[in-house]
């Protein structure tokens, strides 16, 4: 047994123990502690008013919630794929520690992480109820294997999702043919109700409107939007122009300075091409319902803090508003994430409540990795040294206090970027590497990976030693390599294979 399963085991057995033994003094002591409301957002870019990512977005309630708290500006995912994202957040642990890196598999499959104690699973051995509505895990309804663990939550609300769907898709077919990438105006009535993240809201108001109790809560909200499809009413469109002041500013040909081997990390996906949206002129209606997706998701977000406002709960609840990961419209010439680029991985990470310094902006790299660790400190619980993670309290308490360690992000084995204040790096698995001066040039335009040889190796001391390899069952935008060939979905792709359009 290694040393992540050993303290697993022994976790669980702790956190079992405590449940059946805690003393009334301890059930006192958990009853002091905050609430935590933790606000998920599904492929949320920096397309957030507060984080300046575009210049036309509406997000007035994020924009206020990041006013009331610490915004941190330079926040970036661990991976830019939903479940390994996920995955990495709730166990405190890399992709590249734990293997997951494609949309399969759950890791209570993989028998070294079957019973490791989860973020919410630890709050709840420490006396917390926890409740989850929409998607928190990738895999957002499965429990651990009966009688090993608590469940993952212990109150489940509604799953959400996109909500209703048009009787046909209402762009043209893609080249992939996946029936999720579409978007535009839906439902046509203007009405939200029927949407997914309306219903996980209700939900989630229910509860905060309920009866008090003996316990604080930990309630987990998971929105879906704006992730594809994209469907929108068009009170939400109408917040944006209907021109090309929307789109997001552009290189042409901005891939002929990256290799070649950055195409491998979404060599063919369901994702269409910035090629195809231009052909089909869809370009603007992506972005556009982008937009108000978006917008329609800050609405929700508004809803919910009005709620948790009005139930006199805001002075002791610790709030943390989070993205999964980012999501490119056009920009390096695709659509989607899976990309080491700042607009795959950058996303928006908000924290208020008690012990939390209100109205900051913090420019120190985080990772989402972090979240465990910082509730963990912001909520006075048992520390654990099996954290990958480090504790933002600091920045928290003040925005200039210093932070050594870069945010690091990987996508499949082997492929890394390396974020600080300054630099963007990356590193294929064949070697090849960009690096980008973020604050002369933000949209990453100008590789000068062949020029600032000493930077690039400064900053490749920063990629983790142990770098797993797709874990049993992996599946679903897994990229290996054998004998030096790349190979896509277990599909070799040779040296003068076309980039797919």
């Amino acid at each position: 047994m290694n040393r992540f399963s050993r303290t697993a085991a022994l976790l669980a057995l702790c956190s079992l123990l405590w449940l059946i033994t805690a003393r009334p003094a301890e059930a006192a002591d958990a009853r002091r502690r905050p609430n935590v409301l933790f606000i998920a957002i599904d492929d949320q870019n920096d397309w957030v008013g507060c984080l300046k990512g575009h210049p036309l977005v509406k997000t007035p309630h994020i924009d206020a919630l990041a006013a009331r708290g610490t915004l941190m500006t330079n926040a970036h995912c661990q991976a830019p794929l939903c479940n390994p994202s996920r995955t990495s957040l709730m166990l405190g642990l890399r992709p590249s520690t734990t293997g997951i890196h494609g949309l399969e598999p759950w890791f209570r499959n993989v028998p070294e992480f079957r019973d490791r104690v989860a973020l919410p699973q630890y709050f709840a051995a420490n006396g917390y109820q926890t409740l989850s509505t929409g998607k928190l895990y990738h895999s957002a309804r499965r429990d651990p294997p009966q009688g090993k663990l608590a469940p993952e939550f212990q109150v489940w609300g509604p799953a959400g999702g996109f909500g209703t769907r048009p009787p046909m898709r209402l762009t043209p077919p893609t080249p992939q043919g996946n029936p999720l990438v579409d978007w535009g105006v839906w439902p046509l009535d203007n009405d939200d109700s029927s949407k997914g993240d309306t219903q996980i809201t209700d939900w989630a108001i229910e509860r905060l409107r309920g009866p008090a109790s003996d316990q604080p809560f930990f309630l987990g909200v998971g929105y879906f939007l704006p992730h594809v499809p994209c469907y929108a009413t068009q009170k939400w469109f109408d917040l944006y122009p209907d021109d090309d002041s929307v789109l997001p500013l552009i290189q042409p040909n901005d891939r002929d300075d990256t290799p070649r081997s950055s195409w491998y990390l979404h060599w063919q996906l369901p994702e269409v091409r910035l090629k195809w949206l231009q052909q089909h002129n869809q370009w603007r209606n992506i972005v556009r319902s982008y937009l108000a997706c978006t917008s329609f998701v800050d609405s929700q977000v508004g809803r919910l803090l009005q709620t948790l406002d009005g139930t006199g709960q805001r002075d002791n609840t610790i709030i943390v508003l989070w993205g999964d990961h980012g999501w490119h419209l056009g920009e390096k010439e695709i659509t989607g994430k899976n990309t080491l680029w700042d607009r795959g991985t950058r996303v928006p990470l908000i924290w208020a409540g008690p012990g939390i310094t209100p109205g900051q902006t913090c420019g120190r790299p985080a990772e989402l990795l972090d979240i465990f660790s910082t509730l963990i400190d912001l909520c006075g619980l048992p520390a654990r040294d099996d954290l990958e993670g480090i504790s933002l309290a600091p920045q928290l308490k003040d925005a200039s206090a210093s932070r050594e360690r870069p945010a690091i992000t990987s996508h499949n084995q082997g492929n890394f970027g390396i974020r600080t204040e300054k630099w963007r790096y990356i590193r294929y698995a064949d070697g090849a590497e960009e690096l980008y001066d973020m604050q002369t040039d933000p949209h990453e335009w100008i590789n000068l990976a062949s020029t600032r040889r000493g930077v690039c190796a400064d900053l490749a001391k920063w990629i983790p030693k142990r770098d797993a390899g797709p874990a049993p069952g992996s599946a679903h935008r897994i990229l290996t390599h054998y004998d030096k060939t790349p190979i896509w979905e277990g599909k070799p792709i040779q040296p003068m294979d076309e980039i797919p359009d």
